[in-house]
């Protein structure tokens, strides 16, 4: 379990920077190294998106145990 926590902060961050360089500079990192829509970067998206949700529901459910 230590590890899934572990892959899914890092691609969480790495969701947030390639997000932050969108915003800030027009860079999408994720298109830039794996080509624009291609099989490698949808799969990079959703698992990022995936990540995101874990992490949404990890945090709910230890916030839910503290009350």
């Amino acid at each position: 379990m230590k590890i899934l926590k572990i892959i899914t902060f890092i691609l969480t961050v790495i969701g947030a920077i390639n997000w932050g360089l969108v915003g800030f500079f027009g860079l999408d990192l994720v298109s830039a190294v794996f080509g624009e829509m291609s099989t490698l970067s949808r799969i990079v998206y959703a698992l990022v998106g995936l990540s995101g949700l874990y992490s949404l529901f990890t945090i709910y459910h230890c916030a839910s145990e503290d009350i």
